[in-house]
């Protein structure tokens, strides 16, 4: 699809008419009916804007004519995975993984290697392939490639660790030490919890990046822990398998 038509689709699917979608972006009617006619293009700002509006990247309001991969793990990027800067603005250079409002989630290398390969081996990699591809891969990322200018010196990793104590200062019977906490999409992880009412609720964002991990269950349990936490709360729960009937076991406010 062309520009033209990308605009014109976006608005029809949000329900707009031209003059609402000029008051959203402070530009006039006609503005927009020159754009949906394929006469003239958006400027920057205006693209900036319309990103925001339709919660698309300005990669795809051009029609995508790049293809976007996460300037630190190498990830491909659609829409829904890209990440976000601190005003909610999508940062298309980083997935949702490796950045969450504003703040890179890896520091580490060797940590990002360890999940990747991780990733590559429900693939069908073999470790020694999976390793091979990463380590060749990582040092030709932009994130990388400027590390030094990136990094926030151990302020991540410090909250991390925070994040680990008070997990495992929760003493959940059964439940193995939190050796680690891994940055989590919402939409992967928002499970549905069922109450005494019958009713079912979720606690979760799906935009949102979370910190958790997953760890075994008791030996011949068919369940396992889930834990996740935030600036604001910790969670502890048990699944099955594919994340099937989950169980709340903690929700507490840090």
């Amino acid at each position: 699809m062309k520009t033209h038509e990308v605009i014109l689709a976006l608005r029809n699917k949000a329900g707009l008419s031209q003059e609402e979608l000029a008051q959203k972006i402070f530009v006039t009617r006609q503005a927009v009916s020159r754009w949906e006619q394929g006469e003239t293009v958006p400027n920057t700002e205006t693209l900036k804007r319309l990103s925001q509006v339709f919660d698309v990247s300005i990669n795809t309001l051009l029609g995508s004519p790049r293809k976007l991969i996460c300037q630190c793990c190498g990830m491909p990027l659609e829409d829904p995975l890209i990440g976000r800067n601190k005003d909610g603005s999508l940062n298309e250079d980083y997935c949702k993984w490796c950045y969450a409002d504003g703040i890179f989630t890896y520091s580490n290398k060797e940590e990002l290697l360890a999940v990747c390969v991780g990733e590559l081996r429900k693939q069908g990699f073999s470790e020694q392939q999976a390793r091979e591809y990463m380590e060749e891969k990582l040092p030709t990322l932009a994130y990388w490639r400027r590390h030094e200018e990136f990094c926030d010196g151990g302020g991540l990793a410090a909250f991390k660790d925070r994040l680990v104590e008070e997990l495992n200062g929760l003493s959940i019977e059964g439940m193995p030490n939190v050796e680690a906490v891994h940055p989590l999409v919402g939409s992967y992880v928002n499970l549905a919890y069922g109450l005494p009412s019958g009713e079912r609720v979720k606690f979760l964002d799906d935009d949102k990046t979370y910190w958790g991990n997953q760890l075994p269950g008791a030996a011949g349990s068919s369940r396992c822990f889930g834990v996740l936490a935030d600036k604001e709360f910790l969670l502890v729960c048990t699944y099955e398998e594919g994340g099937k009937n989950p169980e709340l076991l903690v929700y507490r406010k840090r």
